[in-house]
Parts: structure tokens; sequence; C-alpha cells
């Protein structure tokens, strides 16, 4: 384990490509989709974990890891409980950023934009899709809230798995009530690339309207 006093000496060179501007595409999902192939290929962990930044209305930031589980052209959409601590905060300032660390190809995504709650249809179509046991645990979970143990726990998820005819089949699980998903729709979106002695590629999607395609491509400083 690296003591704290080696930290400062901790450093790797970024060497494993570089990213012009010739090599965007057009706009900001369809390049997120090139690098997203790139990582899935690449076998990396988890490729679609995202960090989900959100503040309250008076500025107090929090972020966490969560998964994206759907991308189109209005956005990134990932999904929570609606009674959680990111959800309260998001429903009280929307703004929010994502992050996407892909570490080992020497890449990041940064979003911004704002987030709303997707209808009940489209969540409802997602949930029936997730393996039985998450289901089973959307309805166990009061996401975000204090409880007594790891056996209170338990037994609310043994309770939800009883009243839904057992953990390997028995009653379809619905939807629960305040559970759902967000859409993040972009309004910036970065790229950026590692490369040796720090000076890394990072080119950026603006949102400005009146452009060509209603973005605008600019290269950041490192």
């Amino acid at each position: 384990m690296a003591d704290e006093r080696d930290l400062a000496a901790l450093r790797r060179e970024y060497a494993l490509g570089g990213l012009t501007e010739e090599e965007l595409a057009p706009d900001p999902i369809a390049m997120f989709r090139r690098w997203l192939h790139d990582v899935t290929v690449a076998g990396l962990h988890e490729p679609n974990a995202m960090v989900v930044a959100s503040s309250t209305l008076d500025g107090v930031p929090s972020s966490r890891l969560v998964l994206l589980k759907h991308l189109d052209e209005r956005g990134f959409v990932f999904f929570t409980s609606y009674g959680s601590r990111k959800a309260a905060e998001l429903d009280a300032n929307p703004a929010v950023a994502l992050l996407f660390p892909w570490h080992d190809l020497e890449r990041q995504v940064r979003v911004e934009g704002p987030a709303s709650r997707l209808g009940e249809a489209e969540n409802a179509a997602y949930f029936a899709t997730r393996p039985r046991a998450s289901q089973l645990g959307a309805w166990a979970s009061p996401q975000s809230e204090v409880v007594a143990s790891r056996q209170e726990l338990d037994r609310m998820y043994a309770d939800a798995t009883a009243r839904f005819g057992g953990a390997n089949g028995g009653q379809e699980v619905g939807l629960p009530p305040g559970w759902g998903g967000y859409l993040v729709e972009p309004r910036v979106v970065e790229f950026w690339q590692g490369r040796r002695g720090r000076m890394h590629d990072r080119l950026r999607y603006r949102r400005v309207e009146g452009t060509e395609n209603g973005w605008l491509t600019e290269r950041l400083a490192p």
C-alpha cells in the first residue's frame, strides 16, 4: 500500500494517442457512441458507469456512481428511486454534470445539462427488463433513508420477495411507485484524451443555436 507521503510521486505518462478536431463526429451523441464502442471492445469493467454530480438549490454538491442505461438523440438516461437524495436534488435544481472515467484508455467524457424525469410508460418498459432480484430490490430499499442495520435491509428484501411469490418466479414484479429514470439533455459535452507532458487534448461541444447543426466545437487548454 502506498504511503500518503508518496502520493505526490504517483504519476503515469499518458501516451496512448491523441484527439484532433478532424476526428470529431458531427454531434456529441455520435462521438460518444464511438468512444463507448471503444471502451466496450477494450473490455473495461462497467463501461457505462458514470459519476452523477448534483447539488441542492443553495449549491451544496453531491456525487455518486450510477450506470448509464439508455442513450439516444435526446441525451443520457439513468434510473433511480425518486425518493433518493439525488432525485430530491435534481427535482429542486435540475442542473447536473456527468463524468465517464475511462482510465484504461486515458479518456474521460464530461457532460453538463438539465435533468428531467421520464414518463411512467418509459420507466415501466425499462423496469420490466431488469433482473428479478434487482426488481425486488427496488421494492425493498427506501433509498438514501437511514436503516437500523444490515439485518433490517435483509428483512425488507425478504418481505418484498415473499410479496411477489419468491425470488425465482411467481407474481410479476411491476414498477414500484416513486421509481424511474432521468434524462440528462446535454448542453456541453467534453471529450478528454490524455497526452504526454500533461498536454491533454480537450475538445468540447457546446449547444449554440444558429450554428449549422446546433453545436459549436472548441479546443480547451489542459
